[in-house]
């Protein structure tokens, strides 16, 4: 006798499930992210020394960045095999596999030798645990943002999927605060000696918290009734590439600019000011202030979007992603440190939120339910590795061009905030209405 497991009698649909799929896209993703940024903040101040000396500091900051970038190469790969599963097998399965790939691999970096006790194998280690990162990375934002916008009601999809981007500002508010604590708590030569380790061993702690909260949700309705009914895509990857290319375009193009400004923020600003002001305290005071600052402008602007639609606050933040460079840059290089936060909160909060907050909604709008995780995780993926995974490499590159001064890339950041509002203008926009997109005859 054959059994057939019926789809859950669902769950999906009622408010105790809603909270805890939000309470699991924040949780999880900022589980994530936290891992993810670690290595970033760590780039800036520690992996360069300790795992990629040279007799040159440019030399040794523009491989620990290179570093960085390799973990954004993977994601697209990571992106695609989520993207394939997550559209076949279901949402939850890969959210979880990818929480438990990331934990091991920072788990890892913290144990890891450096280059002084086992030479080039310290970097080649590196360097593979960070693939493992951009891998898991890869897999996590395109399940956990169709988590939060499957179960949301119509008309609040915006604020629904904030949550999933929340967990970005939580993860990098960790992230930091755990560098901060440490650097506080140690000298810099104990630092350097093993308390960076402290925040990715502290790793392993909060996946076993993530993984409690997943565990305890269920795909979405509409998803599982697909799944039941035999109607998942084959291939849904090539289905994308062949049938739905425009809206992965704009996908792509509108993270371009998002996630660079976020890793010149976070990421370059560190070694920018430690190497013109010699100070390595105030970037990451002032990003962790933001990052707070973000569990509440997410939410906001998400909520924006389900009232104004997606286009109007996306629009005003990649014009002031366009402006907010060449402030940025003369605060940093002629002003006082004191005006820093009040920058940042600008640049993270205001401008890139604007974008960011309703991104989850908007790009699961641009795609039918049974292609939808491989679109948005495509488009958000290789967005990714063309806007933030290369910025603070591309920031160090130009910064020496132009003779060490920065306004080479404010000039790049404008050029890249006008593809991205190019393709926003472009992107259709159909907040408040069902999310079953019309299906290809």
């Amino acid at each position: 006798m054959t059994l057939t497991a019926p789809v859950p009698a669902a769950p999906a649909g009622t408010a105790r499930m809603r909270r805890r799929v939000l309470v699991s896209a924040f949780a999880g993703t900022t589980v994530e992210w936290y891992d993810f940024y670690l290595y970033g903040t760590a780039a800036a101040l520690v992996f360069n020394a300790q795992f990629f000396p040279t007799e040159s500091a440019f030399a040794s900051t523009v491989a620990s960045f290179a570093s960085l970038a390799v973990g954004f190469l993977a994601r697209p790969v990571g992106g695609i095999v989520a993207g394939h599963l997550g559209d076949r097998v279901g949402r939850k399965a890969l959210l979880v596999a990818s929480l438990v790939l990331m934990g091991v691999a920072s788990t890892l970096i913290g144990l890891l030798p450096t280059y002084a006790a086992i030479g080039g194998l310290a970097p080649a280690a590196l360097v593979a645990l960070r693939l493992v990162q951009g891998f898991a990375a890869g897999a996590e934002w395109g399940g956990s943002a169709l988590l939060s916008v499957e179960h949301a009601p119509d008309a609040r999809r915006g604020l629904f999927g904030s949550f999933t981007q929340v967990g970005s500002a939580a993860g990098m508010l960790l992230a930091t605060g755990a560098f901060v604590i440490v650097q506080a708590l140690t000298t810099n030569e104990q630092f350097l000696a093993y308390g960076w380790r402290i925040p990715f061993l502290a790793s392993a702690l909060l996946v076993a918290l993530g993984l409690w909260v997943r565990l305890g949700v269920v795909d979405g309705q509409e998803f599982r009734e697909l799944k039941a009914a035999g109607r998942t895509a084959a291939q849904p990857v090539r289905e994308i590439l062949v049938h739905h290319w425009r809206p992965l375009l704009v996908t792509i193009a509108q993270r371009v600019a998002q996630n660079s400004v976020y890793f010149l923020i976070t990421v370059y600003m560190l070694s920018y000011l430690q190497a013109t002001r010699g100070d390595s305290e105030a970037g990451v005071t002032a990003v962790m202030i933001a990052s707070a600052v973000g569990l509440l402008t997410g939410p906001v602007w998400g909520w924006v979007s389900d009232r104004v639609g997606r286009k109007p606050p996306t629009a005003f933040g990649f014009l002031a992603i366009a402006v907010f460079g060449w402030v940025f840059f003369a605060v940093l290089t002629y002003g006082s440190l004191a005006l820093l936060p009040i920058v940042v909160i600008f640049g993270m909060n205001v401008a890139h939120d604007a974008v960011y907050g309703p991104q989850a909604a908007w790009f699961a709008e641009q795609f039918p339910v049974e292609v939808r995780y491989s679109g948005v995780t495509l488009g958000y993926q290789l967005g990714s590795v063309i806007g933030g995974g290369i910025m603070p490499l591309v920031a160090a590159l130009l910064f020496a061009w132009g003779g060490n001064t920065p306004w080479l890339i404010c000039a790049y950041l404008t050029a890249i905030s006008a593809l991205s509002l190019t393709a926003t203008l472009l992107a259709k926009d159909p907040r408040g209405s069902a999310l079953r997109a019309a299906r290809r005859a």
